[in-house]
């Protein structure tokens, strides 16, 4: 017997489908990449028909567009979370958002950052995909220079530069390494090594 059949689906009023339909969207996009996943399996999975996502959604790319802005808006939640625990220390509020970041990515179920994993989709630099991706990464640059700065950094754009590179490193990282090894266990710890010279220079 299957038991992981997805329940039957249903009509449903507008805003009920566009919430099943993008939660589906960003459970499948996530885990197998948006590329990968059709509108068939997105419709499957949130239990409505394909009319109703093209009634929410103009078309794929629409659907796309949605998932990274609600990603956007996740990842800044996560960021602002970190930080206002430390509304008046910048350096702390810098070292608090390692240790948050090295909690998150080394939970079994994380699949590594949801834009980086657009970006290796979508080669083309002009794709619009892409362009959303550069403008997360560029505002997140911009943060941490100001945070940098705020805390007194000498170099407060190479202090950011190299906090950025560790990031980037740590989503990587919790794809390739097995769990085992405790690598994001180090996160914190570097990234405090970073912020200690910088401050310290």
């Amino acid at each position: 017997m299957n038991t992981t059949a997805k329940p039957p689906r249903t009509i449903v009023d507008a805003d009920t489908a566009s919430a099943r339909i993008l939660d589906a969207a960003e459970t499948l996009f996530y885990r197998e990449g948006s590329r990968n996943v059709g509108v068939d399996a997105v419709v499957r999975e949130a239990g409505v028909n394909k009319m109703s996502l093209y009634r929410q959604f103009s078309s794929k790319d629409e659907l796309l567009r949605r998932y990274l802005q609600r990603r956007d808006d996740r990842f800044w939640g996560y960021v602002d979370a970190s930080l206002e625990r430390h509304p008046h220390d910048a350096a702390a509020a810098l070292r608090q958002f390692f240790t948050d970041l090295a909690e998150r990515a080394g939970n079994p179920a994380y699949r590594g950052c949801p834009f980086v994993n657009i970006a290796v989709e979508y080669p083309e630099r002009d794709h619009f995909a892409r362009i959303f991706v550069a403008d997360n990464k560029q505002q997140l640059l911009q943060r941490l220079t100001t945070l940098a700065s705020q805390a007194g950094a000498r170099d407060p754009a190479a202090l950011a530069k190299g906090l950025a590179l560790l990031i980037e490193g740590a989503y990587a990282a919790s794809q390739t390494y097995a769990a085992d090894t405790g690598l994001l266990a180090a996160l914190p710890m570097t990234a405090d090594s970073l912020i200690n010279t910088a401050l310290l220079s």
